[in-house]
């Protein structure tokens, strides 16, 4: 499992990097969709969801105030993740996070257009989410 201090890091680096730049636009709401693997009980991912929250508050963006956070919790569950895919793609969100690699698919297949940041894949490379991960970034794998 990833830790909180190691979700907060990447997270907040790179899911509010793109939001940011946006940020000085005006005060509309920005949505966020994020797709956690675990029920939504699960303490770590509860933990985590918190984090991310937390990170990216203090750099500026309040829920409510100027980003909507829209939460689905696929359990591991590869028509949960499908139907919550779907669900928060309908939302249109600005930019989705995804934890684990069934999430990471199932909004895969269903878009190539809207950005997704993802957590708690293991090889992501081995398995078709991205080229390469030279210099620290993930090309996308083409077609994909």
């Amino acid at each position: 499992m990833i830790g909180r201090r190691e979700f907060i890091t990447l997270l907040g680096g790179g899911a509010a990097w793109p939001l940011a730049a946006r940020a000085q636009q005006g005060e509309r709401v920005r949505p966020i969709g994020v797709l956690m693997n675990v029920a939504a009980t699960d303490r770590e991912g509860q933990a985590q969801v918190a984090a991310f929250l937390q990170a990216l508050q203090q750099l500026g963006w309040t829920e409510g105030r100027n980003v909507r956070i829209d939460t689905r919790w696929g359990e591991n569950d590869v028509e949960l993740d499908r139907t919550y895919a779907r669900e928060l793609l309908a939302l249109g969100p600005d930019i989705i996070l995804a934890s684990g690699t069934l999430a990471v698919l199932a909004l895969r297949r269903l878009t190539r257009t809207s950005p997704i940041v993802f957590a708690g894949v293991s090889d992501p490379v081995g398995a078709g989410l991205v080229d390469t991960l030279e210099r620290g970034q993930a090309a996308m794998s083409p077609g994909s």
